[in-house]
């Protein structure tokens, strides 16, 4: 494994300055036993839950490191940025509680549930197209025309810094655990995640888990080039995004490897979640854990894994295995 001491864009020593700046802000979400999905796989489980986490996602970590180390003369500009949704709740909530204004470019098939409740946050939304493309494009504007300072949702040292914060919270609760499962989108979360457990467990497995339908992660890192996002078709709307310039390194070198899992093995697991472990989930944190129950992660079975719980944003008007078809 590369060192990430010397190679990339975040430091170990950076996201412990981010624990540091961000304690105050953020929740130091529980680790807890997994006990059905344990059962089912035949391994012990625990989640990371994340989904607890305050705006309900683990965004607001990245967001709010992001936010808090924007210098005092720029602050008045305010923030912008492109999200689907739990980025940009994170970056409006950390925004306003510093008294910054936020700008959030939402594409057209955001949830509608997530673009409310952005819009609760103060946030003045702009809606783009669907692509990436079209996403940064529109920030860009805004930018130009706000003087605004760029926050995107992965692709940056603070914001990978901030979630790497959850790393150093897990092990600290679960020193044991021998294996991480992180899913995967754009690369945020499980780079900081990475280099943080490097950094501390350097024998520690980490895995990702992503969408077959937006398997661009997967593809990238046996290739060893950057694939671009696939169509946003996937329930899992938090990681239809393909890895950034600053991610993919990370994810190509630190990360043992990446699981698919399809559709409906993610609805299947975001039910058992909900209805067995008595956890409100969304569907991009079931991504981790239909790969646990499809046998996909690997790693000791004896030592616990420990799968990260994204978020819980879910539309519980429109639960997926009561709407499906």
């Amino acid at each position: 494994m590369s060192d990430p001491q010397r190679t990339y864009a975040v430091t170990h020593a950076d996201i412990a300055a981010a624990a540091a700046r961000i304690a105050p802000h953020v929740l130091r979400t529980p680790v807890i036993p997994a006990h059905a999905v344990s059962g089912l796989a035949g391994r012990e489980v625990a989640f990371k839950c994340e989904s607890m986490q305050r705006t309900g996602s683990f965004k607001i970590r990245g967001a709010t490191n992001a936010v808090r180390s924007i210098a005092d003369r720029d602050a008045t500009r305010g923030v912008v940025t492109h999200s689907s949704g739990n980025h940009a709740l994170a970056l409006a909530t950390a925004a306003a509680e510093r008294g910054m204004p936020a700008h959030v470019v939402m594409p057209a098939n955001a949830s509608p549930t997530k673009r409310a409740a952005v819009e609760r946050a103060g946030a003045a939304v702009v809606t783009s197209g669907n692509s990436g493309a079209e996403r940064e494009a529109a920030a860009a504007e805004v930018q130009a025309r706000t003087g605004a300072t760029m926050v995107p949702p992965f692709d940056h040292p603070w914001v990978i810094a901030g979630q790497g914060t959850i790393a150093l919270e897990l092990l600290e609760q679960l020193p044991e655990a021998a294996t991480l499962v992180v899913p995967v989108g754009g690369g945020g979360m499980i780079s900081g995640i990475a280099i943080a457990a490097r950094g501390v467990r350097p024998d520690i497995r980490i895995v990702g888990a992503e969408p077959e339908l937006a398997g661009d992660a997967e593809e990238s890192k046996r290739t060893g080039r950057i694939s671009p996002q696939r169509p946003p078709v996937t329930i899992a709307d938090g990681l239809r995004t393909a890895l950034g310039e600053l991610t993919f390194p990370v994810v190509r070198d630190l990360v043992d490897s990446i699981a698919l899992v399809s559709e409906d093995e993610i609805i299947a697991a975001m039910r058992l979640v909900f209805l067995q472990e008595r956890l409100v989930i969304e569907p991009s944190a079931a991504v981790g854990v239909a790969a646990i129950l499809a046998g996909r992660v690997g790693g000791p079975l004896d030592r616990p894994t420990v799968c990260v719980l994204c978020g819980g944003n879910a539309d519980l008007a429109r639960l997926p295995w009561l709407t499906a078809g």
